[in-house]
């Protein structure tokens, strides 16, 4: 075989490994999220068992031995789903934060998965307007 042929066919293959590999890449990163629900979306379609990230605004929230209960509004206020989390909070955990957290549907409860309680920055998701 002539050295020209073979060295375009090695630049072909190493071509075709390289754009796979990068589909491959393209496709882990953006497969890899999980997206965020509204508490009002999750009371509307959640199905027993199945994991959820929800995201919203802490109301009412009681505290007994490890165990937090709390009340997960929408940001406008429109839906909200009782929450059953046993496990550590961070320090800026209160009413009115505005946490992600990721939860299974157990009955009529939901519950979250320990570890998985974040809070989100004010300054973050707010206008630079309005104070946090």
């Amino acid at each position: 075989m002539d050295p020209a042929r073979k060295r375009t066919a090695r630049l072909i293959v190493a071509l075709t490994a390289a754009l796979l590999l990068a589909g491959a890449l393209v496709y882990t990163s953006f497969s890899a999220g999980d997206p965020s629900v509204s508490p009002s979306a999750l009371a509307t379609t959640a199905v027993a068992g199945k994991s959820y990230q929800v995201t919203g605004k802490v109301s009412h929230w009681q505290k007994s031995g490890s165990v937090q209960r709390f009340v997960l509004q929408d940001r406008t206020g429109a839906g909200s789903v009782p929450i059953v989390y046993d496990g550590p909070v961070p320090d800026p955990f209160r009413n009115g934060r505005e946490v992600i957290i990721t939860v299974r549907k157990q009955g009529g409860a939901y519950v979250g998965e320990k570890d998985s309680l974040i809070t989100k920055c004010p300054s973050k998701y707010s206008n630079k307007d309005t104070p946090a």
